[in-house]
């Protein structure tokens, strides 16, 4: 059996590489063609084009890649139609996946279309499901509340846990390597391109402010391959030099051993919560895309910790709110008292299948079941 996987950013590339492992180990002999970053490419499979082209976000942003975007789309659906593929999964990054799975559908109805991380239909563009069903068999959550949205518009869905609470935890090796005297300050300003060149400056003001107040202070800035460049030459002045981390295990020890985060909106806080690491969130983006995304919100967080353990206990700073003069307060105030977030970071792993079976094993059989 082959199965055709389009990743288009670094969450969607671990998710699909968990996937894959899942597939060979109940399907023994599967193959896998599309799109895949590192970490799928590990697992055996080739990349048609470099997955990065794909990590772009905001409807501003993606316009002056439109047409690029547009011909990567036609080019992906042709190679599915071409394979003997049975199945294509989409990994999250749906303005792209979900286009691919309509080229798909209307020209070859027997593939089997599934869509990874179902999207965010409950925090804004709710008609978005019901598109999706006109072109997606089945839907993979992440979430816990989430299968009812997709059904009700006429998807199969399975909740199949977050893939955060099966990753690896820092060894005590890995997180004494971070051991000093000062509080350690995780910066984490995203994975795509736009977000970083945005976030950047604001952190490094954080930085400052924060320096002032904690001579001894030390940050550490986790990053992945598409932009670490971009983040070395954003942080070369910054009033604390951060130690940029890309290998694996050190930035395992990063998340275990800081103090506190300040992080960019995304799966990264559920992370940090599997880490018991106290965070605020700081995002800021296009204002275009910034008006677009507040008229249709439904929801007053974007946190995801704040969402599924059903509290309000991070802190966060979004768009106009994304100033280090607001951000640098709440950072000490976590620090001073970070226990108002270990219950939610607890509820929220709980609830997201910490210690049940692995999230890609439980892909795996939900798509098999599909095939």
């Amino acid at each position: 059996m082959k199965v055709f996987l389009v990743a288009g950013e670094p969450s969607g590339d671990r998710l699909g590489a968990a996937l894959m492992a899942g597939l060979k180990a109940l399907s023994p002999g599967v193959e896998f063609a599309g799109v895949a970053g590192p970490l799928m490419q590990a697992e055996g499979m080739g990349s048609l084009f470099p997955m990065e082209e794909l990590s772009v976000m905001g409807i501003a942003e993606v316009l002056p890649k439109y047409f690029h975007l547009k011909r990567r789309i036609a080019e992906v659906a042709e190679a599915v139609v071409a394979s003997d593929a049975a199945v294509l999964v989409t990994i999250d990054s749906p303005d792209f996946g979900l286009r691919v799975a309509a080229l798909v559908k209307a020209r070859k109805p027997s593939v089997r279309t599934v869509h990874y991380v179902a999207p965010s239909v409950w925090a804004w563009r709710p008609g978005r499901a019901a598109k999706m069903a006109r072109h997606v068999d089945h839907v993979l959550a992440l979430l816990p509340f989430e299968p009812p949205y997709m059904q009700a518009a006429g998807m199969t869905c399975d909740f199949v846990g977050h893939p955060v609470v099966a990753e690896a935890l820092a060894s005590e090796a890995e997180r004494a390597e971070w051991a000093g005297t000062g509080p350690l300050l995780l910066a984490l300003p995203g994975s795509r391109r736009g977000e970083v060149a945005r976030l950047m400056p604001v952190l490094g003001e954080v930085v400052g402010r924060l320096a002032a107040r904690h001579p001894g202070l030390r940050v550490a800035l986790p990053t992945v391959r598409g932009v670490a460049g971009l983040v070395r030459e954003l942080s070369a002045a910054w009033p604390v030099m951060p130690e940029i981390v890309e290998e694996a295990g050190r930035k395992r020890g990063a998340f275990a051993a800081a103090d506190v985060a300040v992080a960019a909106s995304g799966t990264v806080s559920l992370e940090l919560a599997a880490n018991g690491c106290p965070m605020v969130i700081a995002y800021d983006m296009h204002p275009l895309t910034l008006w677009l995304m507040r008229r249709a919100a439904l929801i007053d967080t974007v946190t995801l910790v704040n969402l599924v353990s059903d509290t309000r206990v991070v802190p966060e700073f979004i768009g106009d709110r994304c100033r280090a003069d607001l951000i640098a307060p709440a950072v000490e105030a976590v620090l001073a008292d970070p226990s108002g977030q270990r219950d939610a970071m607890r509820v929220t792993m709980e609830r997201l299948g910490a210690g049940g079976e692995p999230p890609g094993l439980r892909a795996a059989r939900s798509v098999l079941g599909v095939v």
